[in-house]
């Protein structure tokens, strides 16, 4: 296992943010973190019994918000690990931990989740991925979910979280949110040209494939009006993002001449009083092949 202390040189990365060090992707991250969990209903808002989980993992965590939920919402948890190629993101998540009283259960690792996950055979009673898309291409999910099924106990809990794209009543925005989608299949992060719903739509084959069984799905539409605490978490989401994603975007389509006019304009309609923004997310779980064996009880 990685040790969280460890200077290393980061590896490069696949994630639509070639800045990660950017203080603006910081920022977005925070923001959306603490959007997407409270229109979901919380951290783990369609499992039956997160009390009796005893080791959990989130791959690909960021700047920790989602796993730091989990920690304190869910005392009786023993041991939470997050794990990430961003050293400075993990760094400011271990201060976070520190501040939010929680450092003790919760770890956060050094890791590339497109190589492999430094864990034992079937050491955790959950694993969570959320928005992988940001950094897995099409043809990296079936070792990633034979990685995620290698690590969980089995019989235990797999979890996905996709999204698909910003949407609203707002010109300029949904022009936008083409361009991004068209630079995302372009660089094979999405299954099908013009369907922001292809890699929710693969989830479950995706797992069924590594021997995932019991799968379920529970869809989401997040409905951001005007004028709400959520709303402004949105356009601040939309007004970060789409700043950060200017290189990945000028790379995989190209930029319009005209891009700036249209971003000032998305902020202009997403500011109005008779703005409503939407996101569609879909969490898919399943439990982990049955032929796996743990390393230790969970």
């Amino acid at each position: 296992m990685s040790n969280p202390q460890e200077a290393r040189k980061e590896q490069p990365s696949t994630y639509f943010v070639q800045d990660r060090e950017n203080q603006s992707e910081f920022d977005r991250l925070r923001v959306q973190d603490q959007m997407v969990t409270s229109k979901m209903g919380g951290v783990l808002p369609e499992q039956s019994d997160p009390e009796k989980l005893r080791r959990v993992l989130d791959v690909g965590c960021g700047t920790g918000g989602w796993l730091l939920e989990v920690a304190k919402e869910y005392p009786t948890i023993e041991t939470l690990i997050g794990v990430d190629i961003s050293a400075k993101m993990l760094a400011y998540a271990r201060a976070q931990s520190e501040e939010q009283g929680v450092s003790e259960r919760v770890e956060f690792h050094v890791m590339d989740a497109l190589r492999m996950l430094e864990f034992p055979t079937g050491y955790f009673s959950l694993v969570n991925a959320r928005f992988s898309i940001s950094y897995l291409r099409t043809w990296d999910w079936p070792k990633f979910v034979s990685e995620l099924a290698r690590v969980t106990w089995a019989g235990s809990v797999i979890r996905l979280t996709e999204c698909g794209w910003w949407r609203g009543n707002g010109e300029a925005l949904n022009k936008l949110a083409d361009l991004a989608l068209q630079a995302f299949f372009n660089a094979g992060h999405v299954f099908v040209k013009g369907d922001d719903t292809s890699l929710m739509e693969h989830l479950p084959e995706l797992l069924s494939r590594q021997e995932v069984h019991d799968i379920q799905t529970r869809d989401y539409e997040l409905v951001f009006p005007a004028g709400t605490p959520e709303s402004e978490g949105y356009r601040e989401d939309l007004r970060y993002g789409f700043r950060v994603a200017l290189p990945f975007l000028r790379k995989w389509v190209g930029v319009p001449q005209d891009y700036e006019q249209l971003y000032q304009q998305m902020l202009e309609e997403t500011a109005r009083q008779d703005f409503v923004g939407r996101w569609r997310l879909r969490t898919v779980w399943g439990m982990a092949p049955t032929h796996r064996k743990a390393q230790h009880v969970v």
